[in-house]
């Protein structure tokens, strides 16, 4: 087994991946920004103790990444944000100038192997922030030297999840309906973070996953509209699913934006809306050979209280 240098370990993604490396047998690196980040690490991963190691260091700080790297043999790249409040400026620097200071504290500390998680639907249009800074990552990472396998989820659910608590909390609120912007329509394909999970180990450990993407996406399609109507179920809930006109919506969230105040949805995220986030519905189970969760009926963590930290 490898040892396996890991950033994003205190994350939402990183909270399921690292523990599935380590039972999976390889000693784990993880990179975290704060002591406090290490602390989090290593409660969550206290039965492997003594095959996890904590190193601080940061993705946008460069000269941090040498001495961190020192003794891996891979490296497995979950660092990203998914909404800024500088215009799309951080989620460049952390999403795509972060990548790519990965990719080049790799080639110099001679580790080829590199498994990054993308995101399923990405395009690099200027107008689209985050999309736009996983889009350039990806094509860093493509165009470097390294062993590379890119992973791209669509929506991820489980435990400590963004979206769908965000969409609970809506759901949560004592009104008999819940805004979806735009008509709702807009499909996504979500994945179990068990399953993205399952996909990174599996690839990391297949030679012939190199230099390849994999789409990640599970079973079927959902809109806007069924999910949130799935979290309001989950969540035992009688709710009304309003179409509210995407105007309203971005003219509320830019005011927001603009003073810092917290809004579920970002006006980035809703210029996203306009495309369709799916791949191919068989794509899991042919290329990676499993067969991915089906969403419907597994949200029953968002009943429970679960810190994010």
């Amino acid at each position: 087994m490898a040892r396996i240098f890991l950033t994003g370990g205190s994350g939402f993604v990183g909270s399921h991946v690292l523990p599935a490396l380590l039972a999976a047998g390889h000693d784990v690196v993880a990179l975290a920004r704060t002591p406090k980040a290490a602390a989090t690490i290593a409660e969550r991963n206290a039965t492997y103790a003594a095959r996890l190691t904590t190193r601080i260091g940061d993705v946008t700080n460069p000269a941090s990444l040498s001495a961190a790297l020192v003794g891996c043999d891979a490296i497995v790249h979950l660092v990203a944000i998914p909404r800024d409040w500088n215009n799309g400026a951080d989620l460049l620097r952390i999403n795509t100038a972060g990548t790519e200071a990965m990719i080049a504290a790799a080639s110099a500390a001679g580790i080829t192997r590199f498994v990054h998680l993308g995101a399923l639907g990405v395009q690099d249009r200027e107008e689209l922030h985050y999309a736009k800074s996983k889009a350039r990552a990806e094509r860093a990472v493509r165009e470097s030297s390294l062993d590379w396998t890119i992973i791209k989820p669509s929506l991820i659910w489980g435990e400590r999840d963004g979206f769908f608590n965000i969409v609970a909390a809506l759901v949560k609120i004592p009104a008999p309906a819940v805004p979806v912007p735009g008509n709702g329509k807009s499909r996504f394909q979500p994945v179990w973070v068990g399953d993205v999970a399952r996909a990174i180990v599996q690839a990391l450990g297949d030679p012939k996953s190199a230099r390849r993407s994999f789409e990640l996406g599970g079973p079927r399609y959902w809109t806007y509209t069924e999910i949130t109507q799935e979290v309001a179920r989950a969540l035992g809930k009688r709710r009304i699913v309003v179409p509210m006109p995407v105007p309203l919506i971005r003219l509320v969230a830019g005011v927001s934006e603009a003073v810092r105040l917290p809004f579920p949805v970002a006006t980035d995220q809703l210029r996203q809306l306009a495309l369709d986030n799916i791949g191919a519905t068989d794509a899991v189970e042919r290329e990676l050979g499993f067969v991915p969760q089906d969403m419907g009926g597994r949200l029953g963590y968002l009943r429970r209280k679960i810190s994010q930290q």
